[in-house]
């Protein structure tokens, strides 16, 4: 997570824009690309109940939905069914959850929670629960004051606020259950991810790395709000949770206390690692997966060594928090490549046809890879490009290591210019979906460069510890200045199918049906429908404000299938609209007002509810 921002925003509210369907940039036509293997078969049979549990769709993370009613012929029909104002105009980037004849809705700071009634989604909501939580957060909010969304489990809603709590309330009546503080915002701490539970164990991470902070996962019983285990991402192995089943599958990760041994003397207490992206889970191996975020600070001098266990990826199990194997997709991270990405849980023929499935997670970095994990051993069987990379020169499928290029290099007081992935990297936060009709993997994503120059820092307690400065623009090899991508990806055959540009970087999810329709927003505001197959834009809709939401389908109480998606620009990405930043300062929001400039004239803020169906 990164950029801060501060400025306060007022109430608006705009108003729609219908428009129609202009030709995409799509890269390559695609029938005759489409994959020879099979699909994924893992949940490829299952039923879609038609509901919405957890912000992922599924423990798997695949964002997959079996409804089929909104297909590749009658998208080009669908029409808004209703909206819903959020009240703040903040970032929204979380995905609505719908349980039975109830959709629930958590804004960004203040983090209100609604219950939105589905039978008479156009009247008042059901309750409205304010957590209140403490102004002084959004002072140490890196990336504006967004949410991810919240969790469900029998009868109990679980959200994180920005001030450091997790609370569960009644799903039915929206009173307040527990209330448990985990962060500290005197520390820089803040919480954004969306909680997941599992077997009862509510998981939530922390949000700070810019504020050296130390990562952590920590369970809460979902019943009480005690907190059960917290598994740190530096320090001694005892702190980790690593005892003597953890057996990673590399050797750079292997040895006692490397969450200790791979920093300067007493640097892992502010070193980052936080855990404010993705986690899945395998019921059949019983282990949760989960990646940490970046080191602390920035300049890379600052802490030689390898710095465990930041960015990286986590193998624990769910009732202990043990570790059972860790990957670590960038040793001594020069660039905030943090491993938080989304971890997709498949099982595919990756050793051919003839072979059984093999469980794997598949991985899109920030690093610009495209992570292929066993997810039972940790070993990287594969990772592809996919976007120009100057910070890297590959992944070493023997050692594990990320390759850097030397040439681009950061040192004190030394310009790095072209540097690709940029610190949010190739793809940042927002989430993946894999298709188990198309056999395909559909990636948000982002083609920008930056200008680094490392600097000193000294580390205060909940301020920004940095040590870097940054300028980021768009990539100059792409052509007319794309800074976005929405792509379909072979995930066996290891390469891009096709690719639809975009102006701005694509910070939506996405969603993927067995209608073989695909959905994501853009931000400038437009949500769009596509073919799963070709690309082919089907169907979009100019909403008041950019979206950098996660969109989530349903089946309605009148059996209609129903598309979801919040719009309202901010995030880092946004930050030049959500915060009113100035312009003419690149190196605003960490550097990434450089690259967004031109925004303003495309988007303003907002914060409203669209919900489509067809007629």
């Amino acid at each position: 997570m990164r950029g801060r921002v501060f400025l306060p925003i007022s109430a608006l509210l705009f108003g729609l824009v219908l428009c129609p369907v202009t030709a995409p940039v799509v890269t390559a036509p695609v029938f005759a690309q489409l994959p020879a293997t099979a699909p994924a078969t893992q949940a490829s049979a299952r039923p879609d109940d038609g509901q919405w549990v957890m912000a992922p769709k599924n423990y798997a993370n695949t964002r997959y939905s079996a409804l089929d009613q909104i297909n590749t012929t009658n998208a080009k029909e669908l029409k808004e069914a209703w909206t819903f104002w959020t009240g703040t105009e903040r970032g929204h980037e979380a995905a609505p959850l719908v349980i039975d004849d109830t959709m629930y809705l958590v804004t960004p700071f203040p983090n209100h929670l609604y219950a939105i009634d589905l039978k008479n989604p156009k009247g008042p909501p059901k309750w409205k629960y304010e957590p209140k939580p403490r102004p002084a957060a959004k002072g140490v909010a890196c990336c504006d004051y967004v949410n991810r969304g919240a969790a469900y489990w029998e009868g109990r809603v679980i959200i994180n606020t920005l001030d450091g709590h997790t609370i569960a309330v009644n799903a039915k009546t929206g009173e307040e259950l527990w209330k448990t503080r985990l962060a500290d915002i005197n520390l820089g701490e803040t919480i954004t991810m969306a909680p997941l539970v599992v077997k009862g164990k509510v998981l939530v991470g922390n949000s700070g790395g810019e504020f050296g902070v130390r990562g952590w996962l920590v369970a809460l019983d979902v019943y009480t709000g005690n907190v059960a285990w917290r598994a740190y991402s530096t320090g001694p192995d005892s702190e980790c949770l690593i005892g003597a089943n953890f057996k990673p599958y590399y050797a750079m990760d292997q040895g006692k206390d490397l969450g200790v041994h791979t920093w300067p003397p007493d640097h892992w207490q502010i070193g980052g690692g936080t855990v404010w992206g993705w986690i899945s889970y395998d019921a059949e191996l019983d282990l949760i997966y989960y990646g940490t975020g970046n080191p602390g600070s920035w300049n890379p001098e600052l802490r030689p060594g390898d710095n465990k266990w930041a960015c990286g990826i986590f193998a624990r199990r769910p009732d202990t928090g043990e570790a059972i194997w860790y990957y670590q997709t960038s040793p001594h991270d020069l660039w905030d490549h943090d491993g938080v990405n989304e971890c997709i849980l498949l099982d595919l023929p990756i050793d051919g046809q003839d072979k059984a499935p093999r469980k794997v997670l598949v991985h899109p970095g920030r690093t610009g890879y495209m992570y292929v994990i066993d997810r039972q051993t940790g070993q990287v069987l594969s990772a592809e490009g996919f976007v120009r990379n100057t910070a890297a020169k590959g992944v070493d499928l023997q050692s594990g290591r990320l390759i850097p290029n030397e040439e681009k290099h950061p040192y004190l007081g030394k310009v790095v210019r072209d540097i690709t992935p940029v610190a949010p990297g190739a793809k940042d936060w927002q989430p993946s979906a894999y298709s188990f009709s198309t056999g395909l993997l559909y990636v948000p994503h982002q083609h920008l460069s930056m200008d680094w120059e490392s600097l000193e820092a000294n580390y205060i307690a909940g301020t920004p510890y940095l040590g870097a400065n940054v300028k980021m623009y768009a990539d100059p090899a792409e052509p007319d200045g794309n800074r976005g991508e929405y792509m379909a990806w072979d995930i066996i055959n290891k390469k891009k199918v096709w690719g639809i540009k975009e102006k701005f970087p694509v910070w939506s999810g996405t969603l993927a049906t067995a209608g073989d329709v695909c959905f994501y927003g853009t931000m400038d505001g437009y949500f769009k429908a596509v073919h799963a197959k070709t690309g082919e834009v089907l169907w979009q809709h100019r909403c008041e404000s950019g979206i950098i939401g996660q969109p989530v389908t349903y089946k309605g109480p009148d059996g209609k299938q129903y598309v979801a998606i919040l719009s309202g620009v901010g995030g880092w990405a946004g930050a030049i609209v959500a915060g009113a930043l100035d312009p003419r300062d690149p190196t605003a929001a960490l550097g990434f007002v450089g690259a967004m400039k031109d925004l303003p004239e495309h988007t303003k803020k907002g914060g409203m509810l669209h919900v489509f169906s067809l007629p």
